[in-house]
C-alpha cells in the first residue's frame, strides 16, 4: 500500500470508536445511507476542496461513520490531521495553502480526543480563512440546530459557519435490531452566502444542482456507478480508486 493511503487510512482509523471493519461510500450505497447521485455530488465537492459537517442527534446514527467514508474523498496532496489543541493553533495562524484537512472529531464539550467546544473550536473553524478544509459531526438534526450549537452556543462566527460548505442531516429509521440510516437532507454554500437546500431524501438532488458541475459532476457519477455494486471495498481500497480517478480526470 503506498504511504500516503497508509497514512491518510491511519488518520480514518483513530475515529473508529466502535471497532470493526470501516465501512466506505460504497458499503453506504449497498445499505440505502447514500444513493449514487448523491454520492457523486459529494465527489465533485470534496475533491475541490469543500469542507463538511455531518449532523444527527441521536449516538450511534452514523455520522462519524459517513464522514470518514466522505474524507476518502479530499483532493489527492491533502494531509488528514485530528484536530488537536497543538494542531488548531498552528493551523489557525498558519497558511495550509489547501493541503491539510483538519477532523475534529465532535463539536462537544466532552473530555474526548478531538472533540472541540468553545474557544478551540472557534480557533478550529477560523482555521478555514487559512486554508484548512475542515471535516466534523455534531449531534444535531437540522440546520438550525446547527446554526445555534456553533454559532450561539459556541458563538463561531457566521462567516466561518459557511465555510462549511456542505451541511449533512442524517435520519434513523426502523427498530433498534434493524436500523436504516441515510442521509435525510444535504444544504450546500459557496463559502460565503447562506446555506440553501440541494438534496432531500426522496426527492434526490434538488433542479439545478447536477447540473452545477456539469461535465464534472457526470464524471464523478460515472465514477460512482462504475464501482457499485461490486464487491464490498474497503477504505482502503476506495482511496486508491478516488486518486487513480482525481488523476485520470483532472480533479
Amino acid at each position: 500500500m503506498d504511504d500516503a493511503i497508509r497514512r491518510h487510512c491511519m488518520e480514518l482509523e483513530r475515529c473508529n470508536q466502535r471497532g470493526g471493519r470501516m465501512l466506505s461510500v460504497f458499503d453506504l450505497l449497498a445499505a440505502g445511507t447514500l444513493d449514487v447521485d448523491l454520492t457523486a455530488y459529494f465527489l465533485a465537492r470534496i475533491s475541490r476542496g469543500a469542507s463538511f459537517l455531518v449532523g444527527a442527534n441521536p449516538g450511534g446514527a452514523g455520522k462519524t461513520t459517513v464522514m470518514c467514508a466522505l474524507l476518502n474523498f479530499v483532493p489527492a496532496g491533502t494531509s488528514l490531521a485530528a484536530a488537536t489543541d497543538d494542531a488548531v493553533h498552528r493551523y489557525s495562524q498558519e497558511e495550509a495553502g489547501g493541503r491539510t484537512c483538519l477532523i475534529c472529531h465532535e463539536i462537544g464539550a466532552g473530555p474526548y480526543f478531538a472533540y472541540l467546544w468553545g474557544e478551540p473550536l472557534r480557533r478550529y473553524c477560523a482555521s478555514s480563512v487559512n486554508g484548512c478544509m475542515l471535516a466534523t459531526n455534531l449531534h444535531a438534526d437540522d440546520i438550525d440546530e446547527a446554526h445555534m450549537q456553533v454559532c450561539v452556543e459556541n458563538e463561531v462566527p457566521y462567516a466561518h459557519f459557511t465555510a462549511f460548505q456542505l451541511l449533512a442531516f442524517m435520519r434513523v429509521e426502523g427498530g433498534w435490531q434493524t436500523p436504516r440510516r441515510r442521509v435525510a437532507c444535504v444544504y450546500a454554500s459557496n463559502g460565503h452566502e447562506p446555506h440553501q437546500l440541494v438534496y432531500a431524501h426522496g426527492r434526490g438532488l434538488l433542479p439545478g444542482e447536477a447540473g452545477r458541475d456539469g461535465p464534472w459532476f457526470q464524471a464523478c457519477r460515472d465514477f460512482i456507478a462504475r464501482n457499485a455494486g461490486g464487491a464490498v471495498k474497503t477504505v482502503e481500497t476506495v482511496r486508491s480508486l478516488v486518486l487513480d480517478f482525481l488523476a485520470g480526470d483532472g480533479g
